[in-house]
Formats: structure tokens, sequence, C-alpha cells
């Protein structure tokens, strides 16, 4: 098979159309329609289904976007080892996070490590959902559960606890609550039924102090830690939130500071391939750094 049409082929296959494919590779709608079907007629088969909506692999072009991916991650990890044995760190670095911890952590200390390391291209996929660093669709990730891929190197970086916080026109509004059976009397945030937290128990804080019998009911439920956040910055109520976000965040007052909810680990996650990596050195290096103690 030839090299440039699966070239094209893995790139539509991603992108789910010809004309997005051709931007990325810089090649006309035609052009790459061309390939396609040169590469359909080589093979004797179809690939994609065409239909109004867009385009669908078929089974036979999902088996072929199958290697081709593989294909690529391998090819990515030999120009990252390639790009490493380089004196200085520097080319991309893709790190993935969760949305909350790398928009209210991550994201304000980039500045200090892209001024330590400018030849290093620092991007940032956050997401609540893992991407596969086996396969380069990120060169490391801060994760807040261990991994459950056998080939990726772990280092734990801390421990994370919960607390409980409302803002201070809340607390104005409604008044602090000294005790936890006082929740009873207060609007309280928590996870929706849909969300999969990293903690055990995730609406702990409609338990937590509760009347036998009578049950609490939350002002709001949202499907992530940072909606949250941001609703109990608003005012709207009381929520759980992990300690880092009340030293990043503004507008947190932390009550019932006796009630102690889950902890979880936040580990360092990177693919074997890249154990000698100078640009996951330093990364590394710098989050250690920056942690040691807790979150800073």
């Amino acid at each position: 098979m030839d090299w440039d049409k699966l070239r094209v082929f893995h790139a539509v296959a991603e992108a789910g159309s010809f004309t997005h494919a051709g931007e990325s590779l810089n090649l006309s709608q035609s052009a790459v329609s061309r390939q396609i079907s040169a590469l359909e007629d080589s093979l004797g088969v179809k690939v994609f289904h065409r239909h109004a909506r867009g385009l669908k692999l078929t089974e036979q072009g999902e088996d072929l976007f199958q290697t081709t991916h593989h294909v690529y991650g391998r090819l990515a990890m030999a120009e990252a080892r390639i790009t490493d044995s380089k004196e200085r760190p520097q080319g991309p670095l893709k790190i993935n996070t969760t949305v909350a911890f790398g928009s209210i952590w991550l994201t304000p200390r980039i500045k200090e490590f892209v001024s330590l390391y400018p030849e290093i291209q620092v991007s940032l996929a956050l997401a609540d959902t893992e991407l596969d660093l086996s396969m380069r669709e990120a060169d490391a990730a801060i994760r807040m559960m261990p991994p459950t891929q056998p080939d990726l190197i772990q280092r734990q970086l801390m421990t994370m606890n919960y607390r409980v916080y409302a803002a201070p026109e809340y607390l104005k509004e409604r008044g602090v609550p000294k005790t936890s059976a006082e929740l009873d009397d207060h609007r309280i945030i928590v996870y929706g039924e849909d969300a999969a937290p990293p903690v055990g128990s995730s609406n702990w804080l409609l338990e937590e102090g509760a009347s036998p019998g009578r049950p609490r009911m939350p002002v709001l439920r949202v499907n992530s830690i940072y909606g949250i956040y941001r609703a109990v910055q608003s005012g709207l109520g009381i929520g759980a939130l992990p300690e880092y976000m009340s030293r990043e965040g503004r507008n947190l007052v932390e009550i019932l500071p006796e009630v102690r909810g889950p902890s979880l680990n936040v580990y360092f996650v990177y693919p074997e391939e890249m154990r000698n990596s100078k640009r996951i050195g330093v990364l590394r290096d710098f989050l250690v750094d920056k942690m040691t103690g807790g979150v800073a």
C-alpha cells in the first residue's frame, strides 16, 4: 500500500470529511478524494461509507484505521526520542489532565515552565476522560487515580483532600453552619447522577451528619467538579471541593473544618518509551517542586 495514500486515509478518518482532512494536509478536497478512490481501487474494497452527513468507516476501513493509527503513534514516539537526543529539552509536549485541575492549578503555572524551557512547545489537553498515552494522544498526564494501562510509568505527586466551602455572600445570607447536622437547613451542591468522580463516595456531603429519615435534597447537581466549584463561588450553596481550589480561587470560605471528606492521590503518568525524555524529566521535576508539601 502506498504510504502517501495511507497518510491521506488516516487524516480523513480522523477528520470525518474530505474538506477538513484537506485543510490539515494542505490539499484540495478533490485531491483528497482522488487519493481515497485510488486507495480503494488498489485494495478492491470501500474504506468509507459516503452519505449526506459525512463519512463513516466501513468494517475494512476500521481495520485499516486501527493499523495506521498505531503506526502514527509509533512514529511519533520515534520522533520524540530523536528530538530528546539533543542537549536541551525541546520540541512539542502535550499534557493531559482534568478540566478543573488544568484550568485552576496547572494553567497559571505554565508561564513559569515556558520561561524556564522556551524551546518546549507546550499544549494542554484538558478533558475529564483519559487520553491514550500509549498511542501518543498526549505525551504525559496528571491523573487523579492510578493508571490502568500496564505500559505507563507513574509518579505520585501529592494527596488531595476534600473540604467544605461556601461563598461569603451565601454565608451572609444563610448563616454559617456550626455542625454538620445544620447542613439539613442549607443548600447543597453535589455531583450529578451521570458523573464519574475519582473519589468513591462522591456525594458524601448529603449524608454527613444528616438527620435519620430526613434525606437532604441538593439545590443543584453538576457532572463535573469544575461546575461545582463555579456554582459554590457564585453563592448558590455549599459544596465539597479539593483544597487546591480554595488556594487558587477567590470567593471561597472553608466551613466545618472538623469535617473531613475523602482523599485521592494525584499521579504524573507517561509512557515507558518516554522514560529518558528530557521534556518529560523537566516537567516531572517542575511539578514535584511546585507540589512539595501540598499544592502550592
